[in-house]
């Protein structure tokens, strides 16, 4: 029988033995077999360690995204082939296409996130702060990767997805992967790693592979290494508690299981949008993936009084769900990954029923189209009910991964919430209301046991991703059972992998290692202006300061006519007794717009392309006529763009293909006292000599 392969140490190596075999879910037939016995797992994260790492640390992040966003074309291009086998683990198109389509969309979201992130192989964190009275000893926070590797152990349910929205981030940190998935979907990983490595657009080291056991890996991990887990509460703890982990103090990402709930608003009546809104997201979230999703809603709570209607609802629903062969284009839900999880699912729905009643499906029976039900690990979708939900326990404590849902009634609002928290923490809970004290009620009051929260009804239902959909840059997580970790979440994400170190120095050295201006940092005055140097010319500090400019009367009273600004304070003929003021005031907008009348290199034609915006503007004193202005002027960062690639659908912007980049600029604004009265940080696209 095949073996499947398994990419360490820079190729692709059998393991020993057997190993475990594989079966497709829909005819029971083998696929191939699974093993890492032999292998030397800290040689793997030696590997990871001693040639990934130093290979991404180099690259910046701009380069990790693009990176990031070539790899995303090139599975895109290679997305029928993952398709073609998905189906051997039961999933319909649809739940493919979560999985392979979804997965793939993380790498494009993480890769857009370049454009927050400096042309550089650290960040900064925060602003600085100023640690001194005369401004020559400040702090700040930098960010720079961890010099280990990030060890994802994932879930069997979304072989793809799981490992593409874990690695999209790490990578992008500049940390190397080494990816263990739950073997019995394994062959799907194993499929798009092949493409991946084919690819050759990732540097050696920075992926690996093991598909079977993860043997003694954890023994090996240290501090600069990140362990993430997916799956059920119960391995999760075991793994946390790992001697190595605690030991080292490995920052551990877990996002377990949970039991996620929806709630139905006291305002939604049968009839209503929202009605039919709350009905067809629990048949989804039932159904789809055969209700193996970590974020499938579990539990449903609804008014007491709209029990009986509302599980009659859902079982004609449900009764329209076509079940087989997911290759059939009439079947909606196909196979559970195994056999083996259908019989665990069998069994954690008898614990539930202890207390509950089936009001739909069957525990033994399900009718199946061009399929075995027998042969295949096919389940019925199964509906429960539970009357008592303060006094029972098992609805809120036993998961059933599966297309299994109980349904729980409640008498108030704040019921509805006390009962969602009876769950110990979840990844998800959906609301669907139409009433705005009643959303912000559950918002607010279940938001502490809730890693994501829905406010689902008929004005964002068009364009709601739902339930169960995790989004690459939200946080995906939540506390207590479902794990207390955060998996993507932007930026956040990024940082998990990254090392937050605070340092302190003069505004000047602090500047000279960030390469990011700093206030009070000794500017370079070379008598050219900033605007006249191209991109790469550029300097950070290159600076100048400008003559100074009378601000008259004059000046104000034509700015009010001009701008249609006649704030009371801005006029001359103001009795100012009883104001802030002591006479007629500058209007803030005047002067930055004399700030900009005097730091413009008015005439010739310059690198500066065009004013790209205003970032932190700020008034901190009121400019009166008599004052004069002057301005410092300083280059404060560079993000470098690249060229847009052309699209034949969509016309070429004027000025698209010309290279260039972002510069933002420090603008501090002085009066004749020397005290400032405005700041902010302008930003302008510079041309640049050469292309990215």
């Amino acid at each position: 029988m095949e073996k499947l392969g398994n990419f360490i140490l820079g190729k692709w190596i059998d393991g020993d033995g057997d190993g475990q075999i594989l079966y497709n879910a829909v005819n029971g037939n083998p696929i191939a077999s699974a093993t890492t016995q032999g292998f030397d797992f800290e040689s793997i994260l030696n590997y990871a360690r001693t040639k990934g790492n130093p290979a991404l640390r180099k690259m910046t992040f701009q380069e990790r995204g693009r990176m990031l966003r070539a790899l995303a074309l090139h599975l895109m291009e290679k997305k029928e082939k993952f398709y073609a086998l998905s189906y051997q683990s039961g999933a319909t198109r649809i739940d493919s296409w979560i999985d392979i389509e979804g997965g793939i969309g993380n790498l494009f979201s993480n890769a857009s996130l370049r454009r927050k992130l400096p042309d550089e192989t650290f960040a900064m964190d925060g602003d600085a702060i100023s640690l001194s009275k005369q401004n020559t000893f400040i702090g700040h926070h930098i960010l720079v990767p961890k010099e280990g590797a990030a060890i994802h152990i994932n879930a069997y349910n979304f072989p793809i997805w799981g490992m593409l929205e874990k690695i999209a981030v790490n990578l992008l940190a500049g940390v190397p992967a080494v990816v263990k998935p739950a073997t019995v979907t394994s062959y799907l990983t194993e499929a798009v790693v092949r493409e991946i490595i084919a690819s050759n657009i990732l540097p050696d080291g920075a992926l690996q592979l093991l598909c079977g056991s993860a043997g003694n890996l954890l023994n090996y991990v240290n501090s600069q290494d990140v362990v993430t887990f997916t799956g059920s509460a119960q391995t999760g703890l075991m793994l946390k508690s790992h001697p190595n982990i605690l030991a080292e103090s490995v920052p551990f990402n877990m996002e377990a299981d949970s039991l996620n709930c929806i709630v139905l608003g006291e305002d939604v009546e049968p009839g209503m949008e929202e009605w039919g809104l709350f009905i067809k997201e629990v048949k989804k979230e039932m159904t789809v993936k055969a209700g193996q999703k970590c974020t499938a809603i579990r539990r449903i709570f609804v008014p007491e009084n709209k029990m009986e209607v509302v599980w009659k609802s859902i079982s004609i629903e449900l009764d329209k769900t076509v079940i087989g062969n997911p290759n059939n284009e009439k079947v909606r839900m196909g196979a559970l990954a195994s056999s083996h999880q259908r019989d665990e699912v069998r069994a954690q729905v008898k614990k539930i029923l202890t207390t509950s009643e089936l009001v739909y499906g069957s525990m033994d029976n399900v009718e199946v189209m061009d399929a075995d039900a027998l042969i295949g690990a096919f389940i019925s979708p199964m509906l429960l009910i539970n009357k008592n939900p303060f006094s029972c326990d098992e609805p809120h404590n036993v998961e059933a991964f599966g297309p299994v849902s109980t349904i729980m009634p409640y008498k108030n609002i704040d019921e509805a919430i006390e009962l969602s928290k009876k769950g110990k923490g979840s990844l998800v809970s959906s609301i669907v209301t139409n009433d705005v004290a009643t959303a912000r009620d559950y918002v607010l009051g279940a938001a502490s046991y809730h890693g994501r929260i829905l406010v689902l009804n008929s004005e964002c239902a068009k364009e709601s991703t739902g339930h169960g959909s995790p989004l690459p840059l939200l946080v995906h997580g939540g506390p207590g059972r479902a794990g207390g970790g955060e998996e993507m979440g932007g930026l956040r994400g990024v940082k998990h992998y990254m090392q937050r170190t605070a340092i302190q120095g003069s505004p000047t050295m602090i500047t000279a290692i960030s390469n990011v201006y700093q206030t009070h940092a000794k500017g370079n005055v070379d008598g050219i202006h900033p605007f006249k140097k191209y991109f790469e010319e550029l300097k950070i500090g290159d600076q100048i300061v400008t003559e100074k400019r009378l601000i008259t009367s004059e000046d104000i009273s034509k700015f009010a006519d001009l701008s249609g600004d006649h704030f009371y304070a801005h006029m001359i003929d103001t009795d100012f007794n009883g104001t802030m003021f002591e006479e007629q005031v500058a209007h803030g907008y005047f002067i930055m717009s004399a700030s900009a009348g005097l730091f413009v290199d008015s005439y010739d034609r310059n690198p500066v392309l065009l004013n790209y915006g205003i970032d932190e503007l700020r008034f901190t004193k009121p400019m009166y006529a008599g004052a004069s202005l002057y301005i410092r002027f300083t280059c404060k960062e560079k993000i470098g763009q690249e060229l847009k690639e052309a699209n034949p659908d969509v016309p070429m912007v004027k000025g698209a293909d010309i290279p260039k980049g972002i510069v933002k600029w420090l603008v501090e604004m002085f009066d004749q006292t020397d005290e400032v009265v405005g700041i902010a940080t302008i930003l302008t696209m510079v041309e640049m000599k050469n292309k990215i």
